[in-house]
């Protein structure tokens, strides 16, 4: 655009004013710093342009403002200091700011932006190679002896109408010119594509783009995986079609600042109530297991691995030595398991409350989708780095669901990702490290599709040592066939379907993954509502209480990024104790455990503990951290299949032995059975009460064992035989080995064995014979 020398002129004169008003001490900086942008913040044009209104005007239509803005900051600089600028230099201005409106994603850059100043938030997921754009020319004419100027302009210049790009290689005359390019100027130039961020991208949709020019000093000022702000004029170029120009418009940005948004940018908005709360929940006793119940409340049971989750989420500390060492923060995690057990809709539940998640599935994935890709240019043709899923999670999760389904070169792909947190291309001669700090979460069946209990964890996993020691926990989540279970599942997954909240949408995680969250103050605690929480909710209200998703959220960012722990002394000396423990029982060949046993398991204690004094609210992570985080350890590598339903039938056992002690009929008949019985032994009786549990009543076996008990007495009993290499063993150590090796807290009495093994002989797998069994 062509403006007019006068209002140029007069442009220039508001604008020296205004720099010298204002901008003198930044123009000093300026120099000191020997830089040649300037950048000016568009509320101080609003308060000081406000009577004339040329603020508005400078932000719809700024190329007829732009050059002689950047004449007012050239002047201004050189009566600073007048040797600082060569001539034919000049300094350009770039803008920053509240942009109000103007701030947008590349899906709301519509046409009533075009020729206007704008603000575009995205993640960077191209950047071409920077080239040099000649400027000005110079060519010598060796018949005449004289020399000759060309200037250039392009879509890109703030001064005059676009030229020709035609490059002259003769005189008015005829005669030949040789340029002179020592003379000539040029100024680097780089093409980058910015996409709208991840999270708050339409499900269902393509994310959408705009490509960016940067040129002089904002070349290299970012890399794909990037989240920037770009403030920059919205152009439009005629599309060409068939040498004709078509209606049909391409759109770009033409960049005057660039600014590196760090992963806060979307951060909630803290109200002084809610810090409140927040540290009312930290001091609870029970914050771990209210923020596991409120992950997902539509899933019932999963209490561990939900608690693994809230700890993930947190993570542990991140550490760059002085020696040049990383050491990851980030937690891994795995589930393994039999269809149906929600695997999948743990991982939805982790997108929708994590500030940064991308999903992913094993088929609809390559390795370098995963990581970066190389890729060549649609128009020049060139080279240029694209970034893949992991690296646009930077500081994030990816939800990786089907992992099994994965083949094995983009499986092997992911290996760095997970330990290194760094994605290296070297390829198409590009050499090129991008960061890629996330935490991973995969799902995946067993290598059979269902569980086979007969086999160890690791033969059902299928899944090389390599891979698995990079996963913190590994989780085998078991369908089982309880009816009691059975029942409380179907009546909770009823309630699911028919609850609907205000806004008609089914389900109690109702919180859209996309979308930004109204900020001000959020409900603490999910409201009764006995459609969706049932008729116990008022029974046993403290404990059934969940937290909201909007407050969950805000408690996670709150201590993920508040708060770093810092390892105290015993802390330290019980990790160490529970890992020279864990190795000696990881060398023993009688517990198969889910997860190879290396000094990657350390860290994973030490990383767990810290994510448990985020959790806390805690400036140090102490003992009970310590503690907490090797009670998930020791869930997640001895996975016990039926320490569920163990622990019920314990809890039956435990309130029918408190009836029989309350009842009067019940001590006198003990008493008959115990002979005589004497202090001593009555206070022994008293203490011992987990004897008392084991111990159950004769009446209680009735001939008929649960399939569950039968599976895990053949389990047991057949893990001791191959371990030992035994041929046959006596009744009686087949009672000790089944009470005391691995089966949680069941206990079998002799006639529930003997039971057992006559099965067995009925099976053709063992004979009885002389109070000894013998394997067939």
């Amino acid at each position: 655009m062509d403006v007019p020398e006068e209002t140029r002129l007069r442009h220039k004169r508001d604008f020296i004013q205004f720099l010298e008003n204002i901008y003198m001490d930044e123009i000093k900086a300026l120099v000191q710093n020997k830089r040649h942008r300037l950048i000016v913040n568009v509320s101080d044009i609003h308060t000081h342009f406000r009577e004339s209104e040329s603020s508005s005007r400078i932000l719809k239509n700024p190329i007829e403002y732009m050059q002689s803005f950047c004449d007012a900051a050239t002047e201004a600089t050189r009566n600073i200091d007048p040797k600082y600028l060569k001539e034919g230099e000049q300094v350009l201005v770039g803008f920053e700011g509240h942009f109000v409106s103007r701030l947008v994603t590349p899906r709301e850059l519509l046409s009533e932006f075009i020729g206007s100043l704008v603000c575009v938030e995205g993640i960077v997921t191209k950047c071409s190679l920077v080239r040099p754009k000649v400027v000005k020319s110079v060519h010598f004419c060796p018949s005449t002896g004289e020399f000759t100027n060309r200037e250039y302009r392009d879509i890109t210049s703030h001064a005059g109408l676009p030229t020709g790009s035609v490059y002259p290689t003769r005189d008015d005359n005829g005669n030949l010119l040789v340029t002179e390019y020592g003379l000539c100027k040029y100024q680097d130039h780089q093409t980058m594509s910015i996409q709208e961020v991840p999270e708050n991208a339409a499900p269902g949709q393509l994310p959408r783009s705009v490509d960016v020019i940067a040129e002089d000093d904002l070349v290299d000022s970012c890399k794909p995986g990037d989240r920037v702000a770009v403030v920059g004029i919205y152009k439009a170029l005629p599309g060409k079609s068939k040498g004709s120009v078509n209606g049909v418009f391409r759109t770009i940005l033409i960049a005057n600042n660039i600014s590196l948004l760090n992963k806060e940018a979307n951060a909630p908005i803290y109200t002084p109530r809610d810090l409140q709360e927040i540290k009312k929940i930290a001091a609870r006793d029970d914050a771990f297991d209210l923020l596991s119940r409120s992950l997902a409340p539509s899933i019932y049971g999963h209490a561990w691995i939900k608690k693994a989750v809230i700890l993930l989420m947190l993570g542990g500390m991140e550490k760059n030595l002085k020696n040049g060492t990383h050491l990851r923060g980030d937690i891994n995690m795995m589930m393994v398991g039999d269809p149906s057990v929600a695997k999948s809709q743990l991982l939805r539940a982790i997108m929708n409350i994590a500030p940064l998640a991308i999903s992913t599935t094993g088929r609809g994935s390559s390795g370098v989708g995963l990581t970066a890709a190389v890729t060549s240019d649609q128009e020049t043709g060139e080279r240029r780095l694209e970034a893949g899923a992991m690296v646009l999670a930077d500081k994030g999760i990816v939800c990786i669901d089907e992992f099994d389904k994965m083949n094995d070169q983009d499986r092997v792909a992911i290996h760095e990702v997970m330990e290194q947190q760094t994605v290296t291309i070297a390829k198409a001669g590009i050499h090129a490290s991008l960061n890629a700090r996330c935490s991973v979460v995969a799902a995946a069946n067993p290598i059979y599709g269902t569980y086979d209990r007969s086999l160890t964890p690791t033969k059902n996993i299928g899944l090389p040592d390599s891979l698995l020691s990079r996963f913190d926990l590994l989780f085998i989540v078991l369908d089982q066939m309880d009816a009691s279970i059975d029942s409380m599942i179907s009546e909770h997954v009823l309630r699911m379907h028919r609850y609907q909240n205000d806004r008609g949408e089914a389900g109690p995680d109702g919180n859209l993954p996309y979308g930004r969250d109204d900020d001000g103050e959020s409900e603490v605690f999910v409201k009764y509502n006995r459609m969706l929480h049932g008729k116990k909710k008022k029974r046993d209200q403290t404990n059934e209480k969940t937290l909201t998703i909007k407050f969950l959220k805000k408690y996670i960012h709150y201590a993920k990024h508040r708060i770093q722990p810092e390892l105290t002394d015993e802390a330290s000396e019980r990790i160490a104790e529970a890992y020279a423990d864990l190795r000696n029982a990881g060398s023993d060949t009688k517990t198969g455990g889910t997860l190879p046993i290396t000094a990657r398991t350390l860290e994973t204690i030490i990383r767990l503990a810290t994510a448990h004094a985020k959790m806390k609210l805690s400036r140090k992570v102490t003992k009970a951290d310590a503690e907490a985080a090797l009670k998930l350890m020791n869930f997640a590598i001895y996975h016990q299949e039926l320490t569920e339903m163990d622990e019920r039938e314990q809890e039956e056992r435990q309130r029918e032995q408190t009836e029989q002690e309350r009842t009067p009929g019940g001590n006198q008949r003990r008493g008959n059975d115990n002979g005589q019985e004497n202090a001593s032994a009555n206070v022994e009786s008293e203490t011992a009460d987990p004897m008392d549990v084991d111990e159950p009543p004769l009446e209680q076996f009735s001939g008929t064992v649960s399939a569950a008990r039968i599976e895990a007495f053949e389990r047991v009993f057949g893990q001791h035989m191959r371990t030992n290499r035994l041929d046959d063993i006596s009744i009686a150590d087949i009672e000790t080995v089944v009470n005391n090796n691995g089966v949680g807290a069941s206990h079998y009495s002799a006639d529930e064995i003997m039971a057992l093994l006559e099965k067995l002989q009925d099976d053709n797998k063992v004979m009885i014979s002389d109070g000894k069994v013998h394997i067939i």
